[in-house]
């Protein structure tokens, strides 16, 4: 038998992987993440600003859009400072708007069309009526602001 001393041992290999390293690169990029990303706000919308028109037109067909989905469409003409209604009719659906909204447009092809809507309508109410007019063919269309 031979001394322990003398006697060599085997050492065993690990196969392990450190990683510590690769924990320290994650919370660095974890840092750098929470500090860019309050910097970006996705919520806010860069809306396009629109100046008045610089000359109204005389004449236009003005469609209302009320909040219970009923509208209005009239002929206005414009003397002066003061506007003056020739016709007006009411409707209960989109449907009739568009009808009559046809038959307007075809009595007097010129004239832009003004949409001026209720505060509390649904936006896409609005655009579809736009949408509605370009396929008719109306090609001015405008929003009635405050």
């Amino acid at each position: 038998m031979g001394s322990m001393r003398g006697e060599r041992s085997k050492r065993k290999l690990k196969a392990e992987i450190n990683v510590v390293p690769y924990i320290d690169v994650m919370l660095v990029l974890l840092i750098i993440f929470m500090v860019a990303s309050p910097m970006t706000n996705p919520s806010v919308i860069n809306l396009p600003t629109a100046g008045q028109s610089t000359q109204p037109p005389n004449s236009f067909i003005e469609v209302t859009l009320k909040q219970d989905a009923s509208a209005s469409i009239s002929l206005n003409t414009r003397n002066g400072s003061a506007t003056q209604r020739e016709r007006t009719d009411e409707v209960r659906n989109k449907e009739q708007l568009m009808n009559l909204l046809k038959e307007y447009h075809q009595s007097k092809p010129d004239l832009a069309v003004m949409i001026s809507a209720d505060k509390g309508i649904v936006y896409d109410d609005v655009v579809q009526v736009i949408a509605e007019a370009k396929k008719i063919g109306i090609s001015r269309v405008a929003l009635a602001t405050r």
